[in-house]
C-alpha cells in the first residue's frame, strides 16, 4: 500500500499546527482557566458547548461573523439573555409568572398532607435525635423549604430535617457537651442551639460551594452500596437510641452516660426488664402497633384517596396527647413534652457565628461536611426520581446551590437543624398532587402556623410516642437492605458487598462519622484504581481478510506476523490511566490476553514491532502525552519499531506538541492497521 497519502495528510495537519493562535483566543482561554466556574455564571452548559463548537469552526475556517459581534452589542439582546439566564438559575422566576390556578388544588392538598406528616416528625427529630427544643425541628421544616422553593429545580422535593442528619447533629452536640462537662439542661439550651446553628451554617456553605464549583457529580462517585451500608447503620443506631424513651429509661441512661452504640445496647438489655416504666412501655407498644395497623389499613384502600391519605402519625400523636392529658399519664412517670417556648434564642433571628460561636467551627466541620454530602445524596436521588416521573430536568449543581442557600438562611434562626430532601415525603408530595414548588411553600406556611399556635396543645404529648414515630421511620430506612444484600450476592458483586459491610460495621462499632468517612475514602480509591487501568486489547487478523479483531473476543483471529504486537487502546488517555500504561503493556507483551501471576514464566517473546490502534482515543491530556512520549522513547531505545494508526486529528495535534511526531517520525502514523502491517511485511527483517 502506498504511503504518500498519510504523508500528505499529516503535512496538512502540520501546517495547521504551525498557524498561530489569535491573542484574543489566548486571553479567553486564560480567563476560562482562572475563572471559578468552568463556564460563565450566566451560561448554560449547552450554550457553552455550542460556543466552543462555533469557535473551533471559525478558527479552522478563518471566517469571522461580524453580524454576531454586532448583535452581541445590542442592549435589548443583552437584556433578553440576562432574563433567560436569571430564569435558569432562579427557577421561580419562570414558574411563578406562568403559574396556572388549575394546579393550586393539587398543590394545596399536597402541602397539607406533607405538613401533617412533617409536624410530628420534625418534633420527634429535634427532641429525640438532636436533643434540642422541638421548635428547632419545626423552624427547620419551614424556613429552608421556602428558600428551596425559589431556587430548586425539583418541583416535588420536600426539604426538611432528616432522621440520619438529625442524629449526626445530636451526636456532635453531645460530644461537645461531654468535652465541656455540661449536661442537657431542662430549660434554655444555649450550647446546643449554638452548635446546631454553626453546623447548619457550615453544611449550607459546603453544599453551596460544591454547587458553585460544579461538583454535583459526587452523586455518581460514591457507590449505592456505601450509601446503603451507611443508611442501615444509621437505622440501627437510631433504633438503639430510641429504645431508652420507649422503655422509660431516658433519665437512667443520661446518668449512666454510655458512649458508643454497643455500650448503649448493652445498657438497654441490662436495665430494660428491671427498671423499665410499665406505663411508658405499654403506651409505646400500643402506639407503635396502632401506627403499623393504620399503615396496613391504608394500604388496603389505595384507590380510596381519602383513606389512603390519612395522616396516621398525626392521628396517633393527637390521640395520645388527648389521653395523656385526660388521664394525667405524667403522674405515672411518663415523660411528656411539656411547655415549649416558641423562641429559641434571645432574638428570633441571630448571627450564627455571633456571641463567640467561632470556637465551635473547628470541632464541628467534619460533621457538617458529612451532613452536606449525605444530605445531598438523598436529595438528588429523590429529585431525579420525581424528575423522571413527571418529566422535568434536574441539575445536580443547581440543587446543591439551592440546598446550600436554604441551610445558610436557616442557620440565622437559632438552633435550626440541617434540612435536605426526603425520598419518602417527596414521593408522597407528588402522589397527592404537587406539580410545582407552591406545594412546599404551602407546607412550610402550615408548619409555621403550627409552630406558633399548635405547640401549647401538645403539652401532654408523651415523648415515648415521639420515639415510636421515629421507629416507624427506622423501618422505612432499613426495609430495602435485605433486597440490596441479595442483589449484590446474586450478582457476585463482592466489592460492593464488602464496602456496604465495612461501612455498616465501622459505623456501629466505632461511630457514624468514622464509618462513612473511611468508606468514602475507600470508595474513591476504588474509583481511582479502576480508572487508572487503561482498557486495551491485543488485535489479530481474521484469516483471509484485512480486518483486525480482539483475540479475546474472536478465537478465529490470529497474529499474522511473528514479533508484531498490535494493541488497541479503548479509551481517551489522561494522567490517571496512562500512569500504569507501561506496566500494562509489559504484561500484555509477555503474557498476552491470559491473566497469569507475574512470577510465572512469560508465554510470549518480546515484541520487535509495536502497532497502536488509536481509533477510540479522541483526546490526550498533557500529562498523558508526556508519559506516552517516555514510553515510546523507551521502546525505541530497545530497538522496537513503532506505528500509530487510526489517529484522530485532535490527538495528532497533541502528539505533535509533545514531540512524539518528531520522536518516531511522521511516517510512523498510518491510516489503518493494514497499512502498517503492509509496511512491516515488506521489511525483510520482520519476515520469518
Amino acid at each position: 500500500m502506498s504511503s504518500s497519502r498519510p504523508a500528505l495528510l499529516h503535512a496538512d495537519i502540520d501546517r495547521l499546527l504551525a498557524s498561530s493562535v489569535p491573542a484574543s483566543s489566548a486571553a479567553s482561554a486564560t480567563e476560562s482557566i482562572m475563572a471559578i466556574d468552568a463556564v460563565s455564571p450566566l451560561k448554560t452548559i449547552e450554550d457553552e458547548e455550542a460556543e466552543q463548537q462555533t469557535g473551533l469552526l471559525d478558527q479552522e475556517s478563518g471566517v469571522v461573523d461580524y453580524r454576531s459581534i454586532a448583535s452581541s452589542r445590542d442592549p435589548r439582546r443583552k437584556r433578553n439573555v440576562l432574563a433567560t439566564r436569571a430564569k435558569y438559575y432562579i427557577p421561580s422566576l419562570a414558574w411563578i409568572p406562568q403559574y396556572s390556578w388549575s394546579l393550586l388544588g393539587g398543590d394545596i392538598l399536597a402541602g397539607l398532607t406533607v405538613a401533617c406528616i412533617l409536624i410530628p416528625q420534625s418534633i420527634s427529630y429535634a427532641s429525640s435525635l438532636a436533643k434540642l427544643s422541638p421548635v428547632t425541628g419545626l423552624i427547620s421544616a419551614a424556613i429552608p423549604g421556602i428558600v428551596y422553593a425559589f431556587l430548586g429545580t425539583s418541583r416535588q422535593l420536600n426539604v426538611a430535617p432528616e432522621a440520619a442528619l438529625s442524629l449526626l447533629l445530636g451526636q456532635a452536640v453531645q460530644q461537645i457537651r461531654h468535652d465541656v462537662g455540661q449536661e442537657i439542661p431542662e430549660g434554655f439550651d444555649a450550647l446546643g442551639l449554638a452548635v446546631s446553628s454553626v453546623i447548619t451554617l457550615q453544611a449550607g456553605l459546603f453544599s453551596f460551594m460544591l454547587g458553585f464549583f460544579r461538583l454535583g457529580f459526587i452523586d455518581v462517585v460514591l457507590s449505592r452500596a456505601l450509601l446503603r451500608g451507611f443508611i442501615t447503620a444509621v437505622a440501627v443506631v437510631i433504633l438503639i437510641e430510641q429504645l431508652a424513651p420507649v422503655f422509660g429509661l431516658t433519665k437512667l441512661m443520661r446518668a449512666a452516660d454510655p458512649e458508643g452504640t454497643l455500650q448503649k445496647l448493652h445498657f438497654i438489655v441490662t436495665h430494660a426488664w428491671e427498671h423499665a416504666n410499665t406505663l411508658t412501655t405499654t403506651i409505646s407498644l400500643v402506639s407503635l402497633s396502632t401506627l403499623v395497623c393504620l399503615r396496613w389499613f391504608k394500604g388496603q384502600f389505595q384507590k380510596t384517596w381519602w383513606i389512603y391519605r390519612l395522616p396516621e402519625v398525626l392521628i396517633v400523636v393527637g390521640l395520645s396527647t388527648f389521653l395523656s392529658g385526660e388521664f394525667r399519664w405524667d403522674k405515672g412517670g411518663v415523660d411528656i413534652l411539656g411547655a415549649v417556648s416558641v423562641t429559641t434564642g434571645e432574638r428570633f433571628i441571630e448571627n450564627p457565628l455571633g456571641n463567640n460561636r467561632w470556637k465551635f467551627l473547628h470541632p464541628t466541620t467534619s460533621t457538617a461536611i458529612l451532613i452536606a454530602v449525605a444530605g445531598f445524596l438523598d436529595s438528588i436521588v429523590a429529585a431525579k426520581q420525581n424528575g423522571a416521573r413527571y418529566g422535568h430536568p434536574i441539575s445536580p449543581n443547581r440543587e446543591l446551590v439551592a440546598l446550600g442557600a436554604a441551610n445558610l438562611v436557616g442557620s440565622f434562626f437559632p438552633g435550626t437543624l440541617p434540612a435536605y430532601g426526603s425520598i419518602t415525603r417527596s414521593r408522597i408530595n407528588g402522589d397527592v398532587g404537587a406539580r410545582t414548588q407552591m406545594a412546599s411553600i404551602i407546607c412550610s406556611v402550615v408548619v409555621l402556623i403550627a409552630t406558633f399556635f399548635l405547640l401549647p396543645w401538645l403539652y401532654f404529648l408523651p415523648r415515648c410516642v415521639l420515639a415510636t414515630v421515629i421507629l416507624l421511620v427506622v423501618y422505612s430506612l432499613i426495609a430495602e437492605t435485605p433486597h440490596d444484600v441479595l442483589y449484590y450476592w446474586r450478582m457476585s458483586a463482592w466489592v460492593d458487598l464488602g464496602v456496604m459491610t465495612l461501612t455498616f460495621v465501622l459505623s456501629i462499632v466505632w461511630n457514624l462519622e468514622a464509618g462513612i468517612v473511611i468508606s468514602m475514602v475507600l470508595s474513591l480509591l476504588l474509583v481511582v484504581h479502576r480508572s487508572s487501568k487503561t482498557r486495551m486489547t491485543i488485535l489479530g487478523r481474521i484469516p483471509g481478510t484485512d480486518r483486525w479483531k480482539p483475540l479475546k473476543e474472536n478465537p478465529e483471529a490470529e497474529e499474522a506476523v511473528s514479533g508484531v504486537l498490535i494493541v488497541r487502546i479503548r479509551e481517551n488517555l489522561d494522567f490517571a490511566n496512562t500512569a500504569q500504561l507501561k506496566e500494562r503493556l509489559r504484561r500484555i507483551e509477555l503474557y498476552g490476553i491470559h491473566k497469569l501471576h507475574p512470577s510465572e514464566e512469560p508465554t510470549r517473546q518480546q515484541a520487535s514491532v509495536l502497532v497502536f490502534h488509536l481509533a477510540d482515543v479522541d483526546s490526550v491530556d498533557a500529562s498523558a502525552a508526556q508519559i506516552f512520549h517516555e514510553l515510546l522513547e523507551e521502546y525505541r531505545n530497545r530497538g522496537v519499531d513503532l506505528y500509530l494508526t487510526h489517529v484522530h486529528h485532535r490527538a495528532y495535534k497533541t502528539f505533535a506538541k509533545a514531540g512524539i511526531v518528531e520522536l518516531i517520525g511522521a511516517d510512523a502514523f498510518r491510516e489503518t492497521v493494514a497499512d502498517a502491517i503492509a509496511i512491516i511485511e515488506s521489511n525483510p527483517r520482520h519476515v520469518d
